[in-house]
C-alpha cells in the first residue's frame, strides 16, 4: 500500500510530475492527457500534506526509520515519493517538478540519481535561500504556528501577488482564483511544515554539475520567484540541458500557459525516451 494519494494514468514509460507549493496534484491535470496519448504512464502525488497525502510528521510510528525524519526536509519527502513508487514496481522514470517539485527533483538526484532517466527543473532555482528569505520563511512558519487561523490570509497577502504572473493577474482571474482556493484550504501544518523544510535546503548546484542524465529548464517568462539568473546558473551547471521560456506565465507557468508547458514537456519525454530509455 501506498503512503501518498497517487493520480495514475496510461501506460508506458513512467514520467512522475510534482507540483508546486501551495497547490496540488491538479496543478499538472492539463499536461497529464496529452503525456498519456504520447504513451506514457503519468504519476502525479498529492505530496505530503496537501490534497489527500498525510504530512510525514502524522504518519504511523511503524514506518521504517528513515520515514518520516524528525525534523521537517525535503529529503523525507523524497523518500516517501521513492518508497511509494518502489511499491508501484516503478524503478525508472522521468521526473519533472516545478518550485519546490524542483527542489524535490535536485534532493531526488542527490538521493536516488540511479532512478532517474531525465529530469525537468520547472520555474525553481539551485541555490539555497538567502539569509533574509531564509528567515522570512521561519517567521511566516511561526507566525502560523502561533495562530494557525491567519494561514489563508498570509497566504494570500505575501504568495498570493507574485506567484502568478502579471499577465494572468490581469487576464486570467479562473486561475487566481484556482491558486486562493489552493491556498485557502492548505492546513496550517503543512504550510509551516514546508516553510521549515524548504529553508533547510541545501544548494543544490554541485548535484546539478554531477547530473549526467538529460535535463529541461523550463520558466515562465513573468517568474521573478525564480528569476532569469537563476535559470542560468543551473543551465550553466547541468552538462546536457535545454532552455525553454513560457510567454505570458510566471511562477505557476504549468496552469498560466497549460499549452506551451505541455507541449515542452512531451517533446523532452519523446527525446529522453529515444535515447535513454529505448536507446
Amino acid at each position: 500500500m501506498t503512503i501518498l494519494r497517487w493520480h495514475d494514468a496510461g501506460t508506458g514509460p513512467v514520467v512522475v510530475l510534482l507540483h508546486a507549493f501551495p497547490c496540488d496534484h491538479r496543478m499538472w491535470q492539463a499536461q497529464v492527457p496529452t503525456l498519456v496519448d504520447a504513451g506514457w504512464r503519468v504519476l502525479v502525488p498529492d505530496l505530503p500534506g496537501f490534497g489527500d497525502s498525510p504530512l510525514p510528521q502524522t504518519l504511523p510510528e511503524t514506518l521504517p526509520e528513515t520515514l518520516p525524519a524528525s525534523e521537517p526536509s525535503l529529503g523525507a519527502v523524497v523518500d516517501l515519493i521513492v518508497a511509494d513508487l518502489l511499491e508501484l514496481g516503478v524503478d525508472r522514470l522521468i521526473v519533472g517538478g516545478l518550485s519546490v517539485g524542483g527542489y524535490l527533483v535536485m534532493e531526488w538526484l542527490r538521493k536516488d540519481p540511479q532512478m532517474l532517466a531525465g529530469i525537468a527543473l520547472c520555474d525553481t532555482k539551485a541555490t539555497a535561500d538567502a539569509p533574509a528569505a531564509k528567515q522570512a520563511r521561519l517567521e511566516m512558519a511561526a507566525a502560523i504556528e502561533s495562530d494557525p487561523a491567519i494561514t489563508a490570509a498570509l497566504l494570500r497577502e505575501r504568495v498570493l501577488p507574485v506567484i502568478v504572473g502579471k499577465t494572468t493577474h490581469a487576464q486570467r482571474p479562473e486561475v487566481v482564483a484556482l491558486v486562493a482556493g489552493w491556498m485557502d484550504a492548505a492546513a496550517a501544518p503543512t504550510i509551516a511544515w514546508y516553510q521549515k523544510a524548504m529553508a533547510a535546503r541545501p544548494d543544490s548546484l554541485a548535484t546539478l554539475a554531477e547530473c549526467e542524465i538529460p535535463a529541461l529548464v523550463l520558466w515562465g517568462e513573468q517568474d521573478w520567484m525564480s528569476d532569469r539568473s537563476e535559470q542560468e546558473l543551473m543551465l550553466d551547471a547541468l552538462r546536457d540541458a535545454r532552455f525553454a521560456s513560457i510567454a505570458g506565465a510566471g511562477h505557476l507557468s504549468a496552469i498560466e500557459n497549460p499549452a506551451d508547458v505541455t507541449h515542452e514537456l512531451v517533446a523532452f519525454a519523446q527525446t529522453v525516451r529515444n535515447s535513454t530509455l529505448d536507446g
